[in-house]
């Protein structure tokens, strides 16, 4: 278990002349999801991954700190909330050993201000969600269903985009504060092939000072010549007593049956216990578990579609709401997948249940590829309400294949 608190003290660095009479970071808009990833970078808890820690800090302490790197493992483990821990502390005029050792960036400075305020001017988290607020109409107006190379070009690497317009690359430029600069490419998976081949120039010869961090849940999608370019730091769940004490610590107010299904979807994940418990997801599971009982025994239950159907529409309505620049389809596709995740969970439960069965083991360990099926079909754009129709179809006629 390490710490994200700094025990070092002192004050806060101070821009030089120039810098000073430019218009302070502070004073601009900041962007909430960096401020809030920020809170927990700078003065949360990273639980059960001492050994992804302690491989950062040595990196760091030898001087001799790779300038690209990979951060790989499943979703809600801690990757780039701990991305965002390396870039404070590379970014940080006044970062110093015991930082680097530890792993943990210093609290009290003007960078960790900059960074709780999401307007660090040397730290940049890419995400396909940006498309949103671009400065580039056809961009903007593009699903969000990956992070294309025009959104490279704009925050990072620089370039010519659909506009026509020429942008210079931000990796390019001075540090503001006088220290090093980092760029998290959040989901690193969903980079187009594109994307991934304009990258390779820029991770294997960066700028001197700049820190580059892929994260990704899903490392088998990025290019060999990607991964070539990277060192790489695996994240993993946590067991069930740290899963069980983050709980507690965290989400003591869940209880009964509830708390059985976040611990049960969440795996050892502590970000997927939140999306559980802000999502209500153990409502959704148990709408659907009925259903899976009739899949079992052969039968179609119609309404399951439907169902999925209306929580995405709900989840992402309300996400839309909440920001009124994100993309409808890009929110939608990733309500479903919550809805498929939550089956996922139960299927994996049953299918431990019936390890010594082998006619049952046969038919659950089919059932995943049905999921992987849909959710491919929905990334290929084919109707929604079409796909999901199919799939239950699907799931039916293998229940009675084994019924």
């Amino acid at each position: 278990m390490t710490s994200a608190h700094s025990s070092a003290g002192g004050a806060s660095s101070t821009p030089n002349k120039a810098r000073a009479s430019r218009e302070s970071p502070l004073d601009q808009a900041g962007d909430p999801y960096v401020a809030n990833l920020a809170h927990v970078a700078l003065d949360g808890q990273i639980l059960g991954q001492d050994r992804a820690l302690a491989t950062l800090g040595k990196a760091l302490v030898s001087g001799h700190f790779p300038h690209a790197w990979i951060f790989h493992g499943p979703v809600g483990t801690g990757k780039c909330t701990v991305a965002l821990r390396i870039a404070a502390i590379m970014s940080d005029p006044l970062s110093g050993e015991a930082q680097r050792a530890k792993c943990a960036p210093r609290t009290d400075t003007q960078s960790a201000t900059l960074l709780r305020a999401g307007t660090h001017p040397d730290i940049k988290v890419i995400r396909a969600e940006l498309a949103g607020t671009s400065s580039d109409r056809e961009l903007r107006e593009r699903k969000q269903n990956n992070i294309p190379v025009a959104l490279l070009r704009e925050h990072m690497i620089g370039g010519t985009i659909g506009s026509g317009a020429r942008i210079d690359g931000a990796v390019f430029r001075s540090s503001v504060m006088g220290a090093g600069k980092a760029f998290i490419i959040d989901e690193a998976e969903r980079l187009d092939s594109d994307g991934q081949n304009v990258l390779l120039k820029t991770l294997e010869e960066p700028p001197p000072g700049t820190t580059i961090i892929l994260v990704t849940s899903s490392l088998d999608r990025l290019l060999p010549t990607v991964r070539s370019r990277c060192q790489s730091v695996g994240f993993f769940p946590l067991t069930d007593v740290l899963m069980e004490e983050w709980i507690n610590a965290n989400l003591g107010e869940v209880t009964g049956a509830t708390r059985a299904f976040v611990q049960m979807y969440a795996a050892g994940s502590p970000g997927a216990a939140v999306t559980a418990v802000a999502l209500d997801l153990h409502s959704l599971h148990a709408e659907l578990s009925p259903m899976i009982d009739q899949l079992e025994r052969g039968e179609c239950p119609l309404a399951m579609g439907d169902c999925m159907n209306d929580f995405s529409s709900s989840v992402s309505d309300a996400a839309i709401k909440r920001n009124e620049n994100a993309s409808k389809e890009a929110a939608n596709r990733r309500a479903t997948g919550l809805a498929f995740s939550v089956i996922g969970a139960e299927v994996l439960r049953r299918l431990r249940a019936s390890a010594r069965m082998q006619s049952k083991l046969e038919y659950w360990t089919a059932v995943p590829g049905l999921i992987a099926e849909a959710e491919r079909n929905l990334q290929a754009n084919v109707n929604q309400k079409l796909v999901l129709a199919n799939f239950v179809a699907q799931w039916a006629t293998l229940g009675r294949k084994f019924a």
